[in-house]
């Protein structure tokens, strides 16, 4: 008589083992797919879309990148994707170098149309174009950089319906966060992306002469973390950091925005400093010290960088690219 119910035991035990062996392994499965399938440091540069697209990304090392994300691709006023022509033979070329592909919507500059996008029949048609603008280019996702207004309160359920269509195609959705819209970001709307990249840049800029001074200073980009990390609780995995690789201008007759690369070619000896007089103003940006430093940090916190963008570098040994690398690499 005791023999049944110690097999029955016997029987539960192992069923209770088996949903459990069962259960580890589609949440093993699940916390892959959120890391990007690789444990590797992320370094995800943009490269702003046009024209001559195959042209400019043949200039970028991609064995120094992980992710590259063509930014940007937006609906025209009659909701037609544009800038969508050279996309497939990109994605050909950064897939043969082992990176990631995707494309970028929205923007800074993102068309004041833009909202209506974000509801309704307008919405569906967007995420049905974009789904299939990935699918049909063979990228590996789309991020999402709406900012400012278009973070309005459209913004979770777009994401949200946008994430379940992406994922039945298997591909990634992430998105570009500024601290500045932190209280506009809900938490399920950045809980539907596979990681988020923080823009820890553009403190200030030309579109506030009266506060001059660093936009990307370090102390920003610790403060930025820290928020991100301790305050809403996203997981070191699922972050990255963001670089500039361009300054802004302040004071006299100083440009408003000028590139590293730009900044080196006038002024060579500025490659280790954050700032330099110009026309009697100044012009503040990350030297290759801020940079390395901000990368140190990133490896210390989180899971990446992201860079602003990879065309206004410098090359060789001044190149802010190849001292993310050498940090990375340990060099």
């Amino acid at each position: 008589m005791k023999f049944p119910k110690l097999f029955k035991q016997c029987i539960s035990a192992f069923m209770v083992i088996l949903a459990l062996s069962t259960s580890c392994s589609k949440k093993s499965v699940t916390v892959l797919k959120g890391s990007d399938n690789e444990n590797r440091f992320k370094i995800i540069g943009y490269l702003p879309n046009r024209t001559d697209l195959p042209a400019a990304a043949n200039q970028i090392d991609f064995a120094k990148i992980t992710h590259l994300y063509i930014a940007f691709i937006n609906p025209d006023s009659l909701g037609n994707l544009t800038g969508t022509e050279n996309l497939k033979a990109v994605a050909e070329l950064a897939h043969s170098k082992n990176v990631k592909i995707m494309a970028s919507i929205g923007g800074g500059s993102a068309p004041k149309y833009y909202p209506s996008f974000l509801i309704g029949e307008k919405k569906t048609k967007l995420i049905k174009d974009l789904v299939n603008l990935a699918v049909d280019n063979n990228l590996d996702g789309i991020d999402v950089d709406l900012e400012g207004a278009l973070i309005d309160a459209n913004y979770e359920n777009f994401v949200v319906d946008f994430a379940a269509a992406l994922k039945q195609k298997n591909k990634l959705i992430t998105a570009a966060i500024a601290t500045v819209y932190k209280t506009q970001f809900t938490d399920k709307a950045l809980a539907q992306f596979d990681f988020v990249n923080i823009m820890s840049y553009d403190r200030t800029g030309p579109w506030r002469p009266d506060k001059p001074g660093p936009h990307a200073p370090y102390s920003m980009a610790e403060e930025d973390l820290q928020y991100w990390l301790e305050t809403r609780k996203i997981s070191k995995e699922n972050l990255t950091l963001g670089v500039p690789f361009y300054g802004y201008g302040f004071g006299g007759t100083a440009p408003e925005s000028m590139s590293y690369k730009n900044i080196l070619r006038q002024f060579p000896d500025s490659i280790n400093q954050d700032q330099m007089h110009l026309n009697g103003g100044m012009v503040y940006y990350n030297g290759l010290p801020t940079i390395r430093k901000k990368t140190e940090l990133a490896k210390q916190m989180v899971s990446g960088v992201m860079i602003w963008q990879l065309l206004q570098d410098s090359t060789g040994v001044k190149s802010l690219l190849g001292e993310i690398d050498g940090v990375v690499k340990r060099k």
